[in-house]
């Protein structure tokens, strides 16, 4: 399969992924007398641009269906104690996902008004991955731009939903996440971000990459994300999965393509080019422990462990 340049900046009905970015106008003029900033703090202003993205969001997507409390007990029943694993002991695939491209610093368009500077978890998403993830093959060495090494792994995914909403998770988030109780830190800080997937092909060839933003189109459809519901209908025929370009390569997809897709453990995730960038990437984060923990031994001697 695969694509050329010009295919890859002519998709279909570009809006993609409701990576909810949002513009910030900032007018030179100035009278003599100062304008008086409103916001007295720069996290006074981070809050403000939450709400900012979130009112953008409602805009753009249907009303978040909130389950029922009862419909919250029997879904915590099933999926047992919140060990980061389903009652089954494995998360099961989705299979034919119509799946679509997006990228770090994708601009706002006609069809796409919301940039991908920002990500729902990160207002300085761009920044933090380095750069701009230049989707063009021709600008791209192996798997990363060709122009800088990104901070972030660059084999990154988005599917529609959003643990958070501002500064605190979702009602539903505790109850509908399996590995919500394993990997809660405080509420508010996403355990959603940066979980693993599994992506296969329509030739059973698989990769791997981690959450980095969220949609296409919504932020909310959990039941699809982690229950039985197909991807509701969209602009881009139903699609249900954003992959990056470095997916995209990996796995030879066309800008529109059917993957499938099911949601691993970090130890299930074999060594490949996904573990190679990134301070997100927990490959990356072992490497300095692994050798921290090794010291100098003699030829003929034993390994010895300093911590």
């Amino acid at each position: 399969m695969g694509k050329t340049s010009q295919q890859l900046f002519l998709h279909p009905l570009s809006l993609r992924s409701a990576s909810i970015g949002f513009l910030f106008l900032l007018t030179g003029a100035r009278s003599e007398a100062q304008i008086e900033s409103p916001f007295s703090e720069r996290a006074e202003f981070v809050r403000y641009a939450e709400k900012l993205r979130e009112s953008v969001l409602q805009s753009l997507e249907p009303e978040v269906r909130v389950p029922s409390s009862g419909s919250l007990s029997s879904l915590a029943a099933r999926q047992g104690p919140g060990t980061g694993t389903t009652s089954l002991g494995r998360y099961p695939w989705k299979n034919k996902i119509v799946t679509t491209i997006f990228w770090v610093g994708e601009a706002a368009t006609v069809n796409n008004p919301v940039h991908n500077r920002s990500s729902s978890w990160d207002l300085n998403w761009k920044d933090s991955f380095g750069g701009f993830d230049n989707p063009d093959p021709t600008r791209r060495r192996g798997f990363t731009p060709a122009t800088f090494t990104p901070k972030l792994n660059p084999f990154y995914f988005a599917l529609p939903y959003n643990d958070l909403k501002g500064s605190t998770h979702k009602s539903e988030a505790r109850a509908v996440i399996p590995w919500f109780r394993a990997a809660f830190v405080r509420d508010g800080q996403s355990v959603c971000r940066d979980r693993w997937i599994a992506i296969r092909n329509n030739q059973g060839r698989v990769c791997y990459a981690q959450w980095g933003d969220c949609g296409p189109f919504r932020t909310d459809h959990w039941e699809y994300v982690f229950g039985k519901e197909r991807p509701l209908p969209n602009l881009n025929s139903g699609a249900g999965l954003d992959v990056s370009p470095a997916v995209r390569d990996y796995l030879r997809l066309n800008s529109i393509d059917v993957t499938d897709w099911k949601f691993v453990e970090v130890s299930e995730v074999p060594r490949g080019p996904w573990s190679e960038y990134g301070e997100n990437n927990d490959f990356v984060q072992q490497a300095p422990r692994s050798r921290d923990r090794m010291a100098t031994s003699p030829p003929d001697g034993p390994r010895v462990f300093v911590r």
